[in-house]
């Protein structure tokens, strides 16, 4: 068990190298990391924790979401939803550091083809991350689960080109018999997330905090000693295939 307090030691947490394998990053100390979620709050909610970190330690931070929530907004239309939770994905951004960007599927209506595969693949192709965090593939939520296949897909394809991660959402009600392998002690700015995670008004986000999400800090946290800690599962392969 690891774990990290501060800016670039999160790195290190997550059993990430500091020598990568893009070696002009490598060289310059610079990572990019991508966190890929389903909807708007995923990233926060999941790893906005880590997010913080790697943005206070120079690195660059992209929330990668899949839709723009339009189901997420009882009583809006998919239009009206789609616009309220952008403008709160943008305040989040200014709260951890991070750019984001959108992709197009539609949220609740998320879709496993080929040229969905293609579609991740080609902006993990041109973003170049050293690594990658996403939805847990074992979860509730039809959208995590393909959105976690997706990513999955195309870091095989890829050849496995960067670190993947996966997060926890939920524990418990949504992903489900998820064991980390990596944890980060996410105290140093558990303020900052938590700002980021209330940015997403829409969602009522003060009663999940409560109940799922500061719940899940703490005992992540008693697990690695600390007061509030994220926790990952890293995925691995042997050398040989």
């Amino acid at each position: 068990m690891i774990k990290a307090s501060v800016g670039a030691a999160a790195m290190t947490a997550l059993g990430i190298p500091l020598a990568g394998k893009n070696a002009e990053k490598a060289v310059k100390g610079k990572k990019k990391i991508l966190v890929i979620g389903a909807h708007p709050d995923d990233p926060e909610t999941c790893a906005g924790g880590v997010m913080c970190l790697f943005t206070a330690a120079g690195h660059e931070v992209v929330s990668v979401y899949l839709t723009r929530g339009e189901a997420g907004i009882s009583g809006k239309s998919h239009a009206e939803a789609a616009a309220i939770r952008v403008k709160e994905v943008k305040a989040a951004g200014a709260v951890t550091g991070a750019r984001f960007l959108f992709m197009d599927q539609v949220d609740g209506n998320t879709e496993l083809n080929k040229d969905r595969y293609r579609q991740m693949r080609e902006l993990l192709e041109q973003e170049k991350p050293d690594v990658v965090i996403t939805h847990w593939p074992i979860d509730s939520h039809r959208d995590h689960v393909v959105c976690a296949a997706l990513v999955l897909d195309a870091w095989r394809r890829l050849d496995r080109c960067f670190d993947l991660f996966y997060f926890e959402a939920m524990t418990g009600t949504q992903s489900q018999l998820f064991h980390p392998t990596d944890w980060v002690d996410i105290s140093p700015v558990i303020e900052q997330k938590h700002a980021a995670c209330r940015c997403h008004e829409s969602q009522g986000m003060d009663p999940l905090l409560d109940e799922w999400h500061i719940p899940m800090e703490r005992f992540r946290g008693l697990e690695c000693r600390c007061a509030y800690a994220e926790a990952f599962v890293r995925h691995t392969v042997a050398r040989n295939l």
